[in-house]
């Protein structure tokens, strides 16, 4: 039997490059994108290919490098994504279409182009690295949360669409992991702050908090959140959501079903952090 085909994207970091290494181990066939392509695992089964999803040429020929050379596509792991954090009154629309961009309208295009390849085949599965962030909210995280919650729907939606080809759509919702992540999406607040801006207190009361959750909590590593993945790409009949711990799932949970109350909570966290 020929091996299996993955197509990961972010894969120069984080969740992306523990995955790329995984499933390359594991025997798997493993395209590789990223904007750092020497930063991408150097190993047997993987192709290391030039990618930014924001880039329509860029997800063509990388989609096309995999069906030529391969011949076929298994899974398609939209992993790549980042938090554009600040005040939504101060964030610049530039960078908001950079963010629905990155985490959503990639994943959108890559998902187009790799659909018509697994029809054929009447197998194959895509798998959408969003977050809890997609059913939970937070002061500042704005932005990504609606991008991580469009992606949810989103797949949900192409589930429903694509079930009678055989195919599927789940989505992954990490919690806390340990990477830069939250080092980035902080360095995103600051630039986006206006000068004098009335959101400073804000600012400042939510760093200090990230920097002590950060320090405080026991999350989850690259590599666990890579086997959650293969546990996507290979259950016989996959999920439509994959959590990797009980309390990641009560958290989007309870979002989710106790909206009022997450929101009156969510109003204490911002009095308190000013």
């Amino acid at each position: 039997m020929s091996k299996k085909v993955i197509l990961i994207t972010g894969a120069s970091s984080g969740m992306g490059y523990a995955a790329t290494k995984l499933f390359a181990e594991r025997g798997w066939e493993v395209f590789a994108g990223a904007r750092r392509v020497a930063k991408i695992p150097q190993a047997p089964n993987v192709h290391a290919l030039a990618l930014d999803v924001t880039d329509s040429a860029a997800n063509q020929a990388f989609v096309t490098a995999a069906i030529e050379t391969a011949g076929r596509i298994d899974v398609l792991l939209n992993n790549a994504g980042y938090g554009e954090y600040g005040p939504l009154e101060e964030v610049s629309l530039a960078n908001v279409r950079k963010q629905l961009d990155t985490n959503l309208l990639g994943a959108a295009e890559l998902a187009q182009l790799v659909l018509p390849t697994m029809r054929a085949q009447r197998s194959g599965r895509i798998i959408n690295n969003s977050s809890v962030g997609g059913d939970l909210y937070a002061p500042l995280g704005g932005w990504y949360h609606v991008a991580k919650h469009g992606l949810n729907v989103w797949s949900d939606v192409l589930d429903t669409e694509i079930r009678q080809f055989g195919l599927h759509s789940v989505v992954i919702e990490p919690g806390g992991t340990e990477s830069s992540w939250s080092e980035i999406a902080m360095q995103n607040v600051t630039k986006n702050l206006h000068e004098d801006s009335p959101y400073r207190p804000l600012v400042d009361g939510t760093m200090k908090m990230m920097n002590r959750v950060t320090n405080a909590a026991s999350s989850a590593t690259s590599l666990d959140l890579a086997k959650v993945f293969y546990r996507a790409a290979t259950d016989r009949q996959p999920k439509r959501r994959y959590y990797y711990s009980w309390s990641d799932r009560m958290m989007a949970h309870f979002a989710r079903t106790h909206a009022g109350t997450f929101h009156r909570m969510m109003m204490l966290v911002s009095k308190h952090l000013v």
